[in-house]
């Protein structure tokens, strides 16, 4: 059984497919990005931790994380919705200690929803950021959010995770994480208001 909790040094950030051709199709997606930008961010204050990222995108574009050296384990090109592809399979095949993944991108009925299905399904325990995910038609947000709860997913915030998995303020790297959150924070307030508020009764 895969610990509820989030553990930084088992811990895998999955980014779903985030193309800027995207961005007047997705509801919110200024906000998402936004968000995405402040996990990023804690992802670099936690590296020391080995918190790794995966990204994975449909197109030949510039990945979001062409900028983040070792943290980066891999942008990889998908026919299919989901995430787990031969290819992810078996970059987490060669890292073990991977046991949860953090989830966000778009879009939430589509590729991120069988993305946790069959992370799930793989064994592992998977966080969805309800402030990092998004849809077209942003109806279909909460339902597939709810479909992945019914199938033993998690559904948290960038905020929660993010304090997850510093775990404590008595480390040397909490000050770095502390700027970060309060850095962050009017644009927290932001993507809260626009993408939580048709997601808070989750």
């Amino acid at each position: 059984m895969y610990p509820v909790e989030l553990v930084p040094e088992q811990t895998a950030f999955f980014l779903c497919d985030m193309q800027t051709r995207f961005k007047t199709a997705i509801y919110g997606f200024d906000e998402l990005v936004l968000t995405i930008n402040k996990m990023l961010k804690v992802a670099k204050v936690l590296r020391f931790l080995g918190v790794p990222v995966m990204l994975l995108e449909t197109q030949r574009q510039k990945s979001m994380l062409r900028h983040f050296g070792d943290l980066h384990i891999a942008t990889i090109e998908k026919s299919l919705f989901t995430m787990m592809t031969p290819e992810v399979k078996a970059l987490l095949r060669e890292r073990p200690h991977v046991k949860s993944v953090v989830l966000f991108g778009i879009e939430s009925h589509v590729c991120v929803l069988q993305s946790a299905l069959d992370l799930l399904k793989e064994g592992y325990a998977v966080h969805v950021l309800a402030d990092g995910v998004s849809s077209c038609n942003r109806e279909e947000v909460p339902i597939a959010l709810a479909h992945i709860r019914q199938a033993g997913g998690y559904i948290t915030t960038s905020e929660s995770a993010a304090f997850q998995l510093q775990r404590e303020s008595g480390t040397p790297r909490f000050k770095q994480f502390a700027a970060v959150i309060k850095e962050e924070k009017e644009n927290t307030v932001r993507t809260s208001q626009h993408l939580l508020q048709h997601r808070s009764s989750l």
